[in-house]
């Protein structure tokens, strides 16, 4: 009787250049009865490893500002140039390879309040003395004057590009937009909403749905305005005055808003009568927000003196930078490899961050990368367990912020100790329903 059956040569069974034959492996689980013992063992020391080895701060940026850095752009056709403004009118474009400045010049007599690139890599800047300028940081030498020069009836607070047309939106009392391509100096179109005359503090086009523009003001509206039909579409009320709204790049619909009540916001344009998230950890007014380039993450810069970076389904932050001398942050962006962050603070320093704390660049064998690999996942499998979830997220933060976090803990549990006594000695028939925390914040809404 003949019985045929699969025969694989040895050699088919050995690594590259080894003579080593590998061995089979028993999958059945009741062959390895401390198989989860062990794989926890592994998952702890991967999380002390992955902390053990955690240095997020790479280096500063050149010789920085002489005043604070207020302000940030990304350089959409490059992964290694950005520009900053500082307090001074000075405004510096960066080399991350060279951590240096390859570009300067002294655009304004006043603060540097908004930066953005055009698709053909000229740099827009707007200050607090009334002028927008046009640079050509590639082509130009830092005596060269401006390109063209836009002038403005009041102080402008922000500026925005259009992704594909040859225009911008820049902030001030109202919203000015401007056509690169005419030589005028007057805006094209004026945007405000009909009752509201306060400052507008930060203006964003939206790189999907372009016709889109959301703005901010100090009477603590956040505004959609519609380019196609010259008008505001939506107003959103808030507590508090929000400082800066991002776009998120992947889902056209979804934004973030920086507020002074110590919270991000992250809400849907299409349902604005709650907040998809709250983020909340600073301790202080949030100063700037921007979603990364995969629109998972956030970074938050806070009046606290600390970066923080969110995962925009939770509420609380993931990792908190700061650093000794590190003063009040005021510009966080990711940069558009989204591993790296960037940083502008009141001590004129622009920082470069990691944006995984532990994480090494460079080139990693295919067993190192395994390894890697493997550790994450464990960590993932593990992370709901007691140990692994404590030093998982442990931090040491500065004094002053640790001591404000507890101050501000006591304070929100009173408050809550509070509404609890006014609900247990009310009636029933008088009782208003509890109202959701990312429903609170929610004061008005208008069409």
């Amino acid at each position: 009787m003949k019985i045929k059956a699969l025969s694989r040569p040895t050699a088919s069974q050995q690594a590259p250049g080894s003579t080593t034959v590998r061995q089979s492996r028993n999958l059945d689980p009741t062959q390895h009865p401390f198989e989860r013992a062990r794989e926890y063992t592994r998952a702890l020391n991967a999380v002390k490893m992955e902390r053990l080895f955690a240095a997020p701060f790479l280096a500063q940026m050149g010789n920085g500002h002489v005043d604070g850095v207020y302000t940030m752009a990304k350089d959409p056709g490059s992964l290694e140039r950005f520009a900053s403004g500082s307090g001074d009118g000075v405004v510096k474009v960066w080399d991350l390879t060279l951590q240096d400045e390859v570009w300067n010049t002294q655009g304004h007599e006043n603060m540097v309040k908004g930066l953005c690139w055009t698709p053909e890599r000229k740099l827009l800047s707007c200050a607090s003395d009334k002028t927008v300028k046009l640079w050509d940081p590639y082509n130009s030498t830092p005596e060269s004057p401006p390109l063209a020069t836009y002038l403005g009836s009041s102080a402008f607070t922000g500026i925005s590009h259009h992704r594909d047309h040859s225009s911008f939106a820049a902030s001030s009392s109202v919203i000015s937009i401007y056509d690169l391509s005419r030589p005028s100096s007057t805006p094209s179109q004026t945007l405000h909403w009909p009752t509201s005359v306060d400052t507008i503090t930060s203006v964003a086009f939206n790189q999907t749905e372009t016709s889109i523009l959301a703005s901010t003001a100090i009477d603590r509206s956040v505004i959609m305005y519609d380019l196609r039909t010259s008008s505001p579409v939506h107003k959103l009320t808030l507590r508090l005055a929000s400082n800066t709204v991002s776009w998120n790049p992947m889902e056209a619909f979804n934004f973030a808003v920086a507020n002074e009540d110590h919270n991000a916001y992250i809400f849907d344009m299409r349902k604005t009568d709650r907040a998809l998230n709250v983020l909340k950890d600073h301790v202080a007014a949030v100063m700037d927000v921007e979603f990364s380039p995969t629109g998972e993450e956030l970074v938050t810069a806070s009046y606290d003196r600390t970066v923080r970076l969110w995962s925009r389904n939770h509420g609380h932050s993931r990792d908190c930078y700061h650093t000794t001398r590190m003063q009040r942050v005021f510009s966080a962006k990711f940069t558009p490899d989204n591993k790296y962050l960037l940083s502008g603070s009141d001590d004129g320093n622009v920082r470069l961050w990691r944006t995984n704390a532990s994480d090494r660049s460079g080139i990693k064998s295919a067993r190192q990368r395994a390894k890697l690999e493997y550790d994450h996942a464990l960590i993932k499998r593990y992370g709901h367990m007691p140990e692994i979830r404590r030093i998982k997220r442990q931090r040491h933060l500065p004094r002053t912020v640790k001591k404000a976090g507890e101050i501000k803990r006591d304070e929100v549990a009173a408050i809550k100790r509070r509404e609890d006594n006014v609900r247990k000695h009310t009636k029933k028939s008088e009782l208003k329903p509890r109202q959701n925390e990312r429903e609170k914040i929610i004061l008005a809404r208008e069409q």
